[in-house]
C-alpha cells in the first residue's frame, strides 16, 4: 500500500462532494497535528494488516448465551 498523499485524498473528497472539505481538514487527515487519536494513514495501515489475515485461521466467536 502506498502512503496517503494529500492529492489522493483531495481527489476522493471532490468525487464524494457531499461535504466541502477545507485544506486544513484534508491536511489534518493526511498528517494529524491536533491530537487526533488515530491518523488516517494509521487506520489505512491497520486495514492493510487485516486484509492480509486469512480469516479461515481465526476461530469463530462464541455464540450468544441466553439466560
Amino acid at each position: 500500500m502506498q502512503k496517503l498523499k494529500k492529492e489522493t485524498l483531495t481527489g476522493i473528497c471532490s468525487q464524494m462532494a457531499s461535504h466541502d472539505w477545507s485544506d486544513a481538514e484534508i491536511d489534518e487527515l493526511v498528517d494529524p497535528k491536533l491530537g487526533i487519536i488515530t491518523g488516517f494513514q494509521e487506520l489505512l495501515d491497520e486495514l492493510e494488516v487485516l486484509r492480509k489475515i486469512d480469516l479461515g485461521t481465526i476461530p469463530p466467536a462464541l455464540t450468544v448465551q441466553k439466560r
